[in-house]
Protein backbone atom coordinates (compact mmCIF):
# COMPACT_ATOMS: atom_id res chain seq x y z
CA UNK A 1 0.00 0.00 0.00
CA UNK A 2 1.54 3.37 -0.82
CA UNK A 3 1.56 5.87 1.95
CA UNK A 4 3.36 8.91 -0.41
CA UNK A 5 4.42 10.53 -3.28
CA UNK A 6 8.09 9.40 -4.24
CA UNK A 7 10.40 12.93 -4.37
CA UNK A 8 12.28 14.16 -7.45
CA UNK A 9 15.95 15.97 -8.03
CA UNK A 10 16.54 17.61 -11.05
CA UNK A 11 19.98 18.42 -12.63
CA UNK A 12 19.47 20.97 -15.53
CA UNK A 13 16.08 22.08 -16.91
CA UNK A 14 16.28 25.77 -15.56
CA UNK A 15 13.88 28.50 -16.56
CA UNK A 16 15.53 28.61 -20.28
CA UNK A 17 15.77 24.99 -20.90
CA UNK A 18 13.01 23.20 -23.61
CA UNK A 19 13.50 19.48 -22.02
CA UNK A 20 12.97 20.21 -18.34
CA UNK A 21 9.57 21.89 -18.52
CA UNK A 22 8.92 18.88 -20.20
CA UNK A 23 9.75 16.36 -17.78
CA UNK A 24 8.21 18.20 -14.70
CA UNK A 25 4.83 18.12 -16.79
CA UNK A 26 5.05 14.61 -17.04
CA UNK A 27 6.31 13.71 -13.65
CA UNK A 28 3.29 15.62 -12.24
CA UNK A 29 0.52 14.62 -14.30
CA UNK A 30 -0.45 11.57 -12.30
CA UNK A 31 -0.06 12.70 -8.71
CA UNK A 32 2.45 9.87 -8.07
CA UNK A 33 5.57 12.32 -7.92
CA UNK A 34 6.54 15.22 -5.48
CA UNK A 35 9.22 18.15 -7.20
CA UNK A 36 11.47 18.52 -4.08
CA UNK A 37 14.86 20.33 -5.20
CA UNK A 38 17.02 21.13 -8.08
CA UNK A 39 20.54 22.15 -9.49
CA UNK A 40 18.96 23.66 -12.37
CA UNK A 41 21.66 25.51 -14.09
CA UNK A 42 25.70 25.75 -14.11
CA UNK A 43 24.90 29.76 -13.65
CA UNK A 44 24.23 30.06 -10.49
CA UNK A 45 21.99 32.96 -11.13
CA UNK A 46 19.45 31.12 -13.43
CA UNK A 47 19.55 28.23 -11.20
CA UNK A 48 18.52 30.47 -8.34
CA UNK A 49 15.60 31.90 -10.23
CA UNK A 50 14.76 29.01 -11.98
CA UNK A 51 14.14 27.41 -8.53
CA UNK A 52 12.31 30.81 -7.29
CA UNK A 53 10.21 30.62 -10.12
CA UNK A 54 9.44 26.79 -9.67
CA UNK A 55 8.45 27.80 -5.52
CA UNK A 56 11.24 25.64 -4.26
CA UNK A 57 12.27 25.62 -1.05
CA UNK A 58 14.94 28.30 -0.47
CA UNK A 59 17.70 25.69 1.08
CA UNK A 60 17.24 23.08 -1.40
CA UNK A 61 18.19 25.19 -4.83
CA UNK A 62 21.77 23.94 -5.21
CA UNK A 63 24.63 25.86 -7.20
CA UNK A 64 25.37 22.32 -8.66
CA UNK A 65 24.81 18.59 -8.86
CA UNK A 66 27.32 17.67 -6.73
CA UNK A 67 25.96 20.16 -3.65
CA UNK A 68 22.64 18.55 -3.90
CA UNK A 69 23.46 14.78 -4.05
CA UNK A 70 25.40 15.25 -1.22
CA UNK A 71 23.41 17.32 0.37
CA UNK A 72 19.73 15.05 -0.11
CA UNK A 73 21.80 12.24 0.57
CA UNK A 74 22.26 13.01 4.22
CA UNK A 75 18.61 14.50 4.89
CA UNK A 76 16.26 12.34 6.98
CA UNK A 77 14.53 9.30 5.35
CA UNK A 78 11.16 11.00 5.41
CA UNK A 79 12.83 14.45 3.46
CA UNK A 80 15.34 12.90 0.88
CA UNK A 81 14.16 12.67 -2.53
CA UNK A 82 13.86 9.25 -4.05
CA UNK A 83 15.25 9.61 -7.84
CA UNK A 84 17.28 12.22 -9.77
CA UNK A 85 16.06 13.34 -13.61
CA UNK A 86 19.26 14.17 -15.16
CA UNK A 87 18.33 16.58 -18.04
CA UNK A 88 21.10 18.08 -19.37
CA UNK A 89 22.97 17.76 -22.57
CA UNK A 90 24.89 14.58 -23.56
CA UNK A 91 28.51 15.12 -22.19
CA UNK A 92 26.93 15.88 -18.44
CA UNK A 93 24.86 12.71 -18.07
CA UNK A 94 27.31 10.62 -16.45
CA UNK A 95 28.67 12.25 -13.84
CA UNK A 96 25.86 12.89 -11.74
CA UNK A 97 23.90 9.55 -13.17
CA UNK A 98 26.62 7.82 -11.57
CA UNK A 99 27.26 10.18 -8.54
CA UNK A 100 22.92 9.54 -7.96
CA UNK A 101 23.72 6.15 -7.61
CA UNK A 102 26.29 6.01 -5.61
CA UNK A 103 24.72 7.71 -3.08
CA UNK A 104 21.60 5.73 -3.15
CA UNK A 105 19.09 7.10 -5.42
CA UNK A 106 17.27 6.27 -8.59
CA UNK A 107 17.96 7.68 -11.95
CA UNK A 108 15.80 8.93 -14.74
CA UNK A 109 17.87 10.45 -17.52
CA UNK A 110 17.70 11.81 -20.98
CA UNK A 111 18.39 10.26 -24.15
CA UNK A 112 21.21 8.95 -25.22
CA UNK A 113 22.29 7.67 -21.94
CA UNK A 114 25.97 9.40 -21.92
CA UNK A 115 28.44 10.50 -24.13
CA UNK A 116 30.05 6.99 -25.13
CA UNK A 117 29.66 3.57 -25.20
CA UNK A 118 32.13 2.83 -22.22
CA UNK A 119 29.91 5.57 -19.97
CA UNK A 120 27.11 3.50 -20.47
CA UNK A 121 28.84 0.01 -19.68
CA UNK A 122 29.67 1.58 -16.21
CA UNK A 123 26.77 2.96 -15.40
CA UNK A 124 24.98 -0.57 -16.22
CA UNK A 125 27.33 -2.30 -14.07
CA UNK A 126 26.37 0.36 -11.36
CA UNK A 127 22.62 -0.30 -11.88
CA UNK A 128 23.28 -4.06 -11.35
CA UNK A 129 25.84 -3.35 -8.14
CA UNK A 130 23.54 -1.24 -6.73
CA UNK A 131 19.95 -2.78 -7.31
CA UNK A 132 18.71 0.68 -8.29
CA UNK A 133 16.48 1.57 -11.20
CA UNK A 134 17.21 3.81 -13.60
CA UNK A 135 15.38 4.68 -16.54
CA UNK A 136 15.62 6.11 -19.92
CA UNK A 137 13.59 8.47 -21.41
CA UNK A 138 12.51 7.43 -24.90
CA UNK A 139 9.36 9.22 -25.17
CA UNK A 140 7.95 7.71 -28.23
CA UNK A 141 7.81 3.78 -26.51
CA UNK A 142 4.97 5.66 -23.89
CA UNK A 143 1.97 6.55 -26.56
CA UNK A 144 -1.08 4.23 -25.96
CA UNK A 145 -1.14 2.93 -29.78
CA UNK A 146 2.46 1.79 -30.11
CA UNK A 147 2.31 -0.26 -26.98
CA UNK A 148 -0.60 -1.96 -29.10
CA UNK A 149 0.98 -2.11 -31.70
CA UNK A 150 3.90 -3.55 -29.36
CA UNK A 151 1.04 -6.28 -27.83
CA UNK A 152 0.09 -6.98 -31.52
CA UNK A 153 3.37 -8.21 -32.65
CA UNK A 154 3.79 -9.99 -29.07
CA UNK A 155 0.45 -11.96 -29.94
CA UNK A 156 1.49 -13.11 -32.99
CA UNK A 157 -1.43 -11.28 -34.92
CA UNK A 158 1.27 -10.80 -37.39
CA UNK A 159 3.02 -13.95 -37.82
CA UNK A 160 7.24 -13.98 -38.03
CA UNK A 161 8.22 -10.32 -38.45
CA UNK A 162 9.83 -10.09 -41.94
CA UNK A 163 10.84 -6.48 -42.24
CA UNK A 164 10.92 -2.95 -40.12
CA UNK A 165 11.17 0.19 -41.40
CA UNK A 166 11.64 3.26 -39.41
CA UNK A 167 11.87 6.66 -40.32
CA UNK A 168 12.72 10.30 -38.41
CA UNK A 169 12.46 13.29 -41.00
CA UNK A 170 13.40 16.65 -39.25
CA UNK A 171 14.01 19.98 -40.99
CA UNK A 172 15.31 22.17 -37.84
CA UNK A 173 19.03 21.80 -38.79
CA UNK A 174 18.36 22.55 -42.81
CA UNK A 175 20.85 25.80 -42.06
CA UNK A 176 23.87 26.67 -39.95
CA UNK A 177 21.15 27.31 -36.86
CA UNK A 178 23.86 26.80 -34.32
CA UNK A 179 25.54 30.06 -35.72
CA UNK A 180 22.92 32.12 -34.95
CA UNK A 181 22.36 31.72 -31.52
CA UNK A 182 20.33 28.33 -31.47
CA UNK A 183 21.55 26.94 -28.12
CA UNK A 184 20.09 23.39 -28.60
CA UNK A 185 21.59 23.17 -31.66
CA UNK A 186 24.75 24.21 -31.14
CA UNK A 187 25.70 21.08 -28.48
CA UNK A 188 24.17 18.74 -30.46
CA UNK A 189 26.12 19.53 -33.30
CA UNK A 190 29.15 20.15 -31.63
CA UNK A 191 31.10 16.76 -30.76
CA UNK A 192 32.59 17.75 -27.13
CA UNK A 193 29.05 17.72 -25.91
CA UNK A 194 26.96 15.38 -28.39
CA UNK A 195 29.39 12.77 -28.64
CA UNK A 196 29.86 10.43 -31.95
CA UNK A 197 26.84 11.49 -33.38
CA UNK A 198 25.04 14.11 -33.95
CA UNK A 199 21.72 13.46 -36.42
CA UNK A 200 21.75 9.61 -34.86
CA UNK A 201 22.35 10.09 -31.18
CA UNK A 202 19.58 12.63 -31.32
CA UNK A 203 16.71 11.22 -33.20
CA UNK A 204 18.61 8.09 -34.62
CA UNK A 205 18.71 6.38 -31.23
CA UNK A 206 14.73 7.13 -31.12
CA UNK A 207 13.78 5.56 -34.30
CA UNK A 208 15.91 2.13 -33.69
CA UNK A 209 14.53 2.03 -29.81
CA UNK A 210 11.23 2.23 -31.47
CA UNK A 211 11.68 -0.38 -34.14
CA UNK A 212 13.36 -2.93 -31.69
CA UNK A 213 10.31 -2.07 -28.74
CA UNK A 214 7.66 -2.95 -31.28
CA UNK A 215 8.53 -5.45 -33.37
CA UNK A 216 9.98 -7.63 -29.53
CA UNK A 217 13.54 -8.20 -31.81
CA UNK A 218 16.66 -6.50 -31.79
CA UNK A 219 19.14 -4.96 -33.59
CA UNK A 220 22.31 -7.90 -34.78
CA UNK A 221 24.24 -5.97 -37.88
CA UNK A 222 23.98 -2.68 -39.09
CA UNK A 223 25.15 -1.39 -42.48
CA UNK A 224 25.30 2.81 -42.07
CA UNK A 225 25.49 5.98 -44.37
CA UNK A 226 26.25 9.24 -42.33
CA UNK A 227 26.43 12.11 -44.18
CA UNK A 228 27.06 16.21 -43.45
CA UNK A 229 24.77 17.80 -45.58
CA UNK A 230 25.36 21.57 -44.09
CA UNK A 231 28.62 22.63 -45.44
CA UNK A 232 30.34 23.72 -42.37
CA UNK A 233 28.76 21.14 -39.91
CA UNK A 234 30.71 19.06 -37.15
CA UNK A 235 28.43 16.28 -36.76
CA UNK A 236 26.31 13.96 -39.39
CA UNK A 237 22.94 15.78 -39.76
CA UNK A 238 21.44 13.04 -41.81
CA UNK A 239 21.50 9.06 -42.25
CA UNK A 240 20.69 6.01 -43.78
CA UNK A 241 20.93 2.38 -42.46
CA UNK A 242 20.37 -1.03 -43.59
CA UNK A 243 19.53 -3.06 -40.46
CA UNK A 244 19.51 -6.82 -39.75
CA UNK A 245 17.45 -8.30 -36.54
CA UNK A 246 17.82 -11.70 -34.56
CA UNK A 247 15.13 -13.51 -35.88
CA UNK A 248 16.53 -12.96 -39.64
CA UNK A 249 14.47 -10.01 -40.38
CA UNK A 250 15.66 -6.74 -42.02
CA UNK A 251 15.16 -3.15 -41.91
CA UNK A 252 16.32 0.54 -42.89
CA UNK A 253 16.39 3.36 -40.81
CA UNK A 254 16.44 6.57 -41.70
CA UNK A 255 16.99 9.81 -40.05
CA UNK A 256 17.57 13.59 -41.14
CA UNK A 257 17.11 16.48 -39.51
CA UNK A 258 17.96 18.38 -42.93
CA UNK A 259 14.50 17.23 -44.56
CA UNK A 260 13.21 20.89 -45.09
CA UNK A 261 9.64 21.40 -44.27
CA UNK A 262 9.53 18.33 -41.70
CA UNK A 263 8.81 18.84 -38.20
CA UNK A 264 9.03 15.47 -36.13
CA UNK A 265 7.71 13.36 -38.69
CA UNK A 266 8.25 10.14 -36.94
CA UNK A 267 6.57 6.61 -38.58
CA UNK A 268 7.23 3.48 -38.37
CA UNK A 269 5.91 0.18 -40.31
CA UNK A 270 6.47 -3.13 -39.40
CA UNK A 271 5.43 -6.12 -41.80
CA UNK A 272 4.85 -9.99 -40.82
CA UNK A 273 3.58 -13.23 -42.56
CA UNK A 274 0.40 -12.46 -42.07
CA UNK A 275 0.06 -8.34 -42.15
CA UNK A 276 1.67 -5.15 -41.28
CA UNK A 277 1.42 -1.65 -39.09
CA UNK A 278 2.01 1.67 -39.53
CA UNK A 279 1.97 4.07 -36.49
CA UNK A 280 2.76 7.86 -37.26
CA UNK A 281 4.05 9.96 -34.14
CA UNK A 282 2.48 13.26 -35.43
CA UNK A 283 -1.12 11.50 -35.54
CA UNK A 284 -0.42 9.30 -32.62
CA UNK A 285 -4.29 8.24 -31.74
CA UNK A 286 -3.85 6.21 -35.04
CA UNK A 287 -2.66 2.64 -35.68
CA UNK A 288 -2.82 1.38 -39.37
CA UNK A 289 -3.27 -2.61 -39.35
CA UNK A 290 -3.01 -3.82 -43.09
CA UNK A 291 -4.13 -7.87 -43.96
CA UNK A 292 -2.95 -9.89 -46.37
CA UNK A 293 -6.04 -10.82 -48.73
CA UNK A 294 -8.77 -8.56 -45.74
CA UNK A 295 -9.38 -5.50 -45.22
CA UNK A 296 -7.11 -2.44 -43.55
CA UNK A 297 -8.45 -1.61 -40.22
CA UNK A 298 -8.01 1.49 -38.11
CA UNK A 299 -7.69 1.37 -34.72
CA UNK A 300 -7.84 4.03 -32.49
CA UNK A 301 -6.91 5.25 -29.14
CA UNK A 302 -9.08 5.05 -25.79
CA UNK A 303 -11.41 2.51 -27.60
CA UNK A 304 -12.43 -0.82 -25.89
CA UNK A 305 -11.16 -3.52 -28.13
CA UNK A 306 -7.56 -2.24 -27.79
CA UNK A 307 -5.56 -4.14 -25.15
CA UNK A 308 -4.48 -4.13 -21.93
CA UNK A 309 -1.24 -2.13 -22.12
CA UNK A 310 -2.33 0.32 -24.18
CA UNK A 311 -5.49 1.22 -22.09
CA UNK A 312 -3.10 1.06 -18.83
CA UNK A 313 -1.66 4.06 -20.88
CA UNK A 314 -4.75 5.98 -22.02
CA UNK A 315 -6.07 8.81 -19.64
CA UNK A 316 -9.05 10.33 -21.68
CA UNK A 317 -12.17 8.73 -23.59
CA UNK A 318 -11.90 8.38 -27.53
CA UNK A 319 -11.68 11.16 -29.61
CA UNK A 320 -9.31 13.09 -26.91
CA UNK A 321 -6.33 13.57 -28.30
CA UNK A 322 -3.36 12.19 -26.48
CA UNK A 323 0.21 13.58 -27.46
CA UNK A 324 3.77 13.51 -26.65
CA UNK A 325 3.42 15.12 -22.61
CA UNK A 326 0.75 11.98 -21.95
CA UNK A 327 3.71 9.39 -23.71
CA UNK A 328 6.41 11.20 -21.68
CA UNK A 329 3.92 11.07 -18.63
CA UNK A 330 3.84 7.40 -19.09
CA UNK A 331 7.18 6.95 -18.90
CA UNK A 332 7.38 8.77 -15.53
CA UNK A 333 4.13 7.24 -13.61
CA UNK A 334 5.48 3.49 -14.71
CA UNK A 335 8.85 4.54 -13.00
CA UNK A 336 7.46 6.29 -10.06
CA UNK A 337 5.33 2.45 -9.94
CA UNK A 338 8.06 0.63 -9.82
CA UNK A 339 10.16 2.60 -7.07
CA UNK A 340 6.75 3.08 -5.13
CA UNK A 341 6.28 -0.94 -5.47
CA UNK A 342 10.26 -1.03 -4.13
CA UNK A 343 9.79 1.49 -1.01
CA UNK A 344 6.91 -0.27 -0.16
CA UNK A 345 8.42 -3.99 -0.77
CA UNK A 346 5.90 -5.37 -3.33
CA UNK A 347 6.29 -7.03 -6.42
CA UNK A 348 5.60 -4.01 -9.52
CA UNK A 349 3.46 -5.66 -12.41
CA UNK A 350 4.38 -6.22 -15.94
CA UNK A 351 2.54 -2.77 -16.72
CA UNK A 352 4.73 -1.09 -14.05
CA UNK A 353 7.78 -2.31 -15.64
CA UNK A 354 7.16 -1.24 -18.95
CA UNK A 355 9.75 1.79 -19.52
CA UNK A 356 13.08 2.21 -21.07
CA UNK A 357 15.99 1.43 -18.55
CA UNK A 358 20.04 0.85 -18.38
CA UNK A 359 20.00 -1.50 -20.89
CA UNK A 360 17.96 0.42 -23.52
CA UNK A 361 20.90 2.90 -22.95
CA UNK A 362 23.52 0.91 -23.69
CA UNK A 363 21.34 -0.38 -26.80
CA UNK A 364 21.21 2.97 -28.03
CA UNK A 365 24.99 3.69 -27.50
CA UNK A 366 25.82 0.91 -29.12
CA UNK A 367 23.85 1.89 -32.17
CA UNK A 368 25.83 5.51 -32.05
CA UNK A 369 28.82 3.43 -32.22
CA UNK A 370 28.23 0.75 -35.06
CA UNK A 371 26.53 3.42 -37.17
CA UNK A 372 29.60 5.58 -36.86
CA UNK A 373 31.71 3.16 -37.59
CA UNK A 374 30.44 1.31 -40.29
CA UNK A 375 29.69 4.78 -42.10
CA UNK A 376 33.09 5.18 -41.63
CA UNK A 377 34.38 1.92 -43.07
CA UNK A 378 34.28 0.39 -46.87
CA UNK A 379 32.97 -3.05 -44.86
CA UNK A 380 29.22 -3.76 -45.72
CA UNK A 381 27.91 -4.85 -42.53
CA UNK A 382 29.10 -4.45 -38.95
CA UNK A 383 28.07 -6.81 -36.10
CA UNK A 384 25.81 -4.58 -33.47
CA UNK A 385 27.79 -5.88 -29.89
CA UNK A 386 25.90 -4.49 -26.87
Amino acid sequence: MKTRKIRMGMVGGGKDAFIGAVHRIAANMDGQIEFCCGALSINPEIAKESGEMLFLPEDRIYMNFEEMIEKESKLPADQKIDFVTIVTPNFAHFAPAMMALDHGFNVVIEKPIALSLDEARQLQNKVEETGLILCLTHTYSGYPMVKQARQMVKEGKLGAIRKVMVEYPQGWLSTLTEREGNAGAAWRTDPKKSGKSGCMGDIGTHAAQLAEYISGLQITKVCADLNIVVPGRGLDDDGNVLLKFNNGANGVLIASQVAAGEENALKIKVYGEKGGLEWHQMEPNTLMVKWLNEPAQVYRAGQAYLSDAAKHNTRVPGGHPEGYLEAFANIYRNFALTVSAKIHGTEPTEAMLDFPRVEDGVRGMTFIETVVESSGSDQKWFDFKA
